[in-house]
């Protein structure tokens, strides 16, 4: 049994606002919950793409996002458009002390970091639009979330780690050290959803044999779990979306 990837989910000051930004910029459509503050941008119809969920938040931001995403370009035209249409739609270009690279990076309008990536960039070769969900993250991790999501690594050199679903797809990503303190709740987050013909208490117990733990984050009474990473980064385990065996 395996976990899907539900969604990418980004605390926000302004869900709406937030959730605008990135469908404008994803050509994607918004819709908003009926029964919570969240706000969801849906992705294309593919089983390779993800949905992106903006949930609120009063937490300032505190500093650079243990997770970006990279954006891939097809064509240097494309890589020029996407920068444009960024500060269309309310981003900025972003200093954080980069330097002289071949990729634009940028931010969206609450701040959050993530990069234009020029077209011929092998990494990103036929991946989707949100070509990777790059991270902070240590060797021990990218092996966490492989056996997690049932994803193989498609990268794994130098304590640097790749997996990506044998679907295709966004890669997610994770740079080895040196490592950022970790600040607070992350800001970015994964959802996720058992798989057909398994239980969410039987995915909880196998991501706590992997190296999971349950967290309170103030949650509350909820039908989701909260747990964290080998890192101690939070992710969501949620009801599933199909009924069960038995």
């Amino acid at each position: 049994m395996t976990l899907e990837l539900h969604a990418f989910v980004l605390d926000a000051h302004d869900p709406a606002l937030l959730a605008r930004f990135w469908a404008g910029l994803l050509g994607r459509e918004v819709v908003a919950d009926p029964d919570q503050p969240d706000v969801h941008v849906l992705p294309p119809t593919s089983d390779t793409e993800f949905q992106l969920d903006f949930a609120p938040t009063d937490a300032p931001k505190s500093g650079p996002n243990q997770m970006h995403f990279d954006l891939r370009s097809e064509t240097p035209a494309e890589m020029a458009a996407t920068v444009a249409r960024v500060l269309e739609l309310g981003g900025d270009h972003l200093d954080i002390g980069q330097g002289d690279v071949d990729h634009v990076v940028m931010a969206d309008p609450e701040g959050n970091e993530f990069c234009v990536i020029p077209a011929g960039n092998n990494f990103l070769a036929d991946t989707a639009r949100i070509g990777a969900l790059s991270s902070d993250g240590s060797q021990a991790v990218g092996y966490f979330w492989s056996k997690a999501l049932g994803w193989p690594l498609v990268w794994d050199q130098d304590e640097e780690t790749a997996i990506q679903s044998p679907r295709g797809g966004s890669k997610i990503s994770w740079g080895g050290p040196p490592f950022n303190q970790k600040q607070g709740k992350n800001r970015v987050h994964l959802d996720l959803v058992s798989s057909p013909g398994s239980d969410q208490s039987t995915e909880v117990d196998r991501l706590l044999a992997l190296g999971a733990h349950r967290i309170d984050i103030g949650q509350g009474d909820v039908d989701w779990v909260v747990m964290a990473d080998p890192d101690g980064n939070e992710f969501c385990v949620l009801q599933p979306r199909w009924p069960t065996a038995g």
